[in-house]
């Protein structure tokens, strides 16, 4: 399961999947939207996801530090097992790269730093075929930005200033009938939130919900259960490249319906550069 490995990918993925679009409907008033509300909001949403589509590919071309802290709890709270990576993100030939730094305040293990040379010959020598097939991959992981507006019905309750950015803050609920297409879209009927979309370009701020219905990840092996809660937070780089800052997924699991895990891991990005080969790179 994803949300539960130390993939860093497959928990960002289903962050971005799962909390990308959490806006629940406000179940605080019966009173009927009015249509220009509704399109105003759908309006936002729209152009927020064409920026989130902009950062998505620009952030290829920025190396960057991430620092992983992985908690097990047990039922009462207590920390069972703890790991903290420390990982660069690098580009070779202009693909990511993930080089190990530190491992629970470690320098890397000689087998970690002999899988990380083995890592990087393969990508040096990446074939056509592995190219076209990584290129795939990252678009299928990209699809879900094209179901959210099917996928929920949107408000708009106010705004906001966070971090200094004036913020429309959304609200939506998952559309009734919708019916999952992609990999991740199956999720947007269990989660619930909101949204916070700078006023100036559109980018997302925040992220903040929770999963309402619980289901089944990695051929059912393990299921993440209701009240799991994800927090993303971002940062503009300028040029409308905006980018994660800080990831909290607070998730429960049954892994084979038998053993409860409660899973603390928390993601914090720093020292973002453009990478000087690429289109976002600072020119002198």
């Amino acid at each position: 399961m994803e949300i539960l490995t130390k993939s860093r990918m497959g928990t960002l993925l289903i962050a971005f999947a799962a909390s990308s679009a959490l806006f629940a409907q406000n179940k605080g008033s019966d009173k009927p939207q009015s249509q220009a509300i509704v399109l105003d909001a759908r309006q936002i949403v729209s152009q927020s996801l064409v920026a989130a589509e902009h950062s998505w590919q620009a952030r290829n071309d920025y190396i960057y530090m991430e620092r992983d802290e992985d908690r097990r709890l047990d039922s009462a709270g207590k920390v069972q097992s703890q790991n903290v990576d420390v990982t660069k993100m690098t580009l070779v030939n202009g693909i990511r790269f993930e080089q190990l730094m530190e491992h629970n305040g470690q320098l890397p293990s000689a087998e970690d730093q002999k899988k990380r040379d083995q890592d990087l010959e393969k990508l040096k020598h990446e074939t056509p075929e592995e190219q076209a097939a990584r290129l795939r991959k990252d678009q299928e992981n990209r699809s879900f930005l094209r179901d959210l507006l099917a996928a929920f019905d949107f408000r708009l309750i106010g705004d906001e200033t966070v971090a200094g950015r004036p913020s429309y803050v959304l609200e939506a609920s998952p559309h009734p009938g919708y019916h999952a297409t992609g990999k991740y879209a199956k999720l947007f009927s269990r989660v619930q939130g909101k949204l916070w979309v700078d006023k100036q370009d559109f980018g997302w701020v925040k992220v903040d919900g929770e999963v309402t219905q619980s289901f089944s990840m990695g051929l059912f092996v393990a299921r993440v259960q209701r009240g799991s809660h994800i927090l993303l937070e971002q940062i503009c780089l300028g040029d409308e490249v905006w980018v994660p800052k800080r990831l909290e997924v607070r998730a429960s699991a049954r892994i084979l319906f038998l053993k409860s895990l409660e899973l603390d891991r928390i993601l914090t990005y720093s020292d973002y550069r453009a990478a000087a080969d690429g289109p976002y790179s600072v020119k002198k």
